[in-house]
């Protein structure tokens, strides 16, 4: 073997160590919670720390706003001064987003509906309307699974049953290999994410540079295990069964131009055959909620008006049980 061979095989070997190395570093890497929004505060929970933001009178009927995949809590911003002139309203960044902890593991669906839960508790939060946007919607539905006195009806903008409605393609899926997705991150530019962001809005939007600055704040175990939970969660079982299930008023709203759902109208009829109410918004991609604040807003909060706080199924179960125990059988 020539000396050229052998200097050629000694730097391809050299770069996938490289390359290995880049992986394991970026899959142990984390972040501290900090804050990156005006008024936002860090709330602590056993399974990590959130940033919080609260607006409106406290007294006001709480509505909750969760955020999307590779987002954070600056994609309310255009729908946070039409909720909060009447209602209490508190916005969120999942773990991994935003200005919130960033920790090696735990961004499955359950566990980010816990963390939430935990943080609403601490704030005396009670039978809320509980708004999640795409990977948002499926946390939303969690937390009534787990903590039905929290929520009092459900909001899912943009959340696609299951992956077989969405498909953001081959290059789209490439971040999310293993190895090849570590190195790919290590490598961004803004203009590449500006890119990857365009699918969640309808074409011909202009991509913010916050919400570059939203997908450069994750780490990569931020970024691909919350993508993979949303895949994990829905597999077992699509969201509109999941929200049929809760006995939860639920409003499914989509836009009419999205370039992630294959067929936002399937999408919406899937819902429906599962009891829910549904919206398709005209003139909006992926992202009503930024896209078209006002027409969403006021969406959310007729919805909310229209359903008052009412006892889920699930916990008129719960205290049916305990009523039983006691040997009660119902109101004098």
């Amino acid at each position: 073997m020539g000396r050229g061979w052998k200097i050629a095989i000694g730097v391809v070997a050299a770069l996938v160590v490289l390359v290995l190395l880049n992986a394991l570093v970026l899959d142990r890497e984390t972040k501290p919670a900090g804050i990156t929004e005006p008024g936002g505060k860090i709330v602590s929970a056993n399974g990590g720390e959130l940033e919080v933001v609260e607006r409106g009178p406290r007294g006001g009927s709480p509505i909750v706003l969760i955020h999307c995949f590779t987002c954070a809590i600056n994609y309310w911003n255009g729908m946070i001064p039409l909720l909060d002139r009447e209602h209490r309203v508190i916005a969120v960044d999942l773990l991994g987003h935003g200005g919130s902890e960033k920790p090696s593991s735990g961004y499955s669906v359950p566990n980010q509906a816990g963390v939430i839960a935990e943080v609403l508790a601490g704030l005396g939060v009670r039978r809320a309307e509980v708004v999640g946007h795409s990977l948002g919607g499926p946390v939303a539905i969690a937390l009534a699974e787990q903590s039905p006195r929290l929520v009092s009806s459900l909001v899912a903008i943009d959340s696609i049953p299951d992956s077989s409605y969405g498909d953001v393609g081959f290059i789209g899926e490439l971040p999310f290999k293993p190895v090849l997705g570590e190195a790919l991150w290590r490598v961004k530019p803004d203009f590449s994410i500006r890119d990857g962001l365009e699918v969640a809005f309808a074409p011909g939007f202009k991509v913010p540079d916050e919400f570059v600055e939203d997908v450069k704040r994750m780490t990569y175990s931020a970024y691909a295990d919350s993508h993979d939970a949303f895949d994990s969660y829905t597999g077992e079982r699509a969201l509109p069964q999941r929200g049929a299930a809760l006995g939860v008023p639920l409003l499914a709203i989509m836009g009419a131009e999205e370039q992630i759902a294959n067929d936002p109208a399937a999408a919406l009829a899937a819902y429906r055959a599962a009891g829910a109410q549904t919206k398709l918004i005209a003139g909006a991609g992926h992202s009503p909620n930024v896209e078209k604040p006002a027409r969403t807003a006021a969406l959310v909060l007729r919805f909310g008006a229209t359903n008052p706080a009412a006892e889920p199924k699930a916990l008129q179960r719960s205290q049916k049980r305990l009523q039983n125990r006691a040997g009660v059988r119902g109101a004098p």
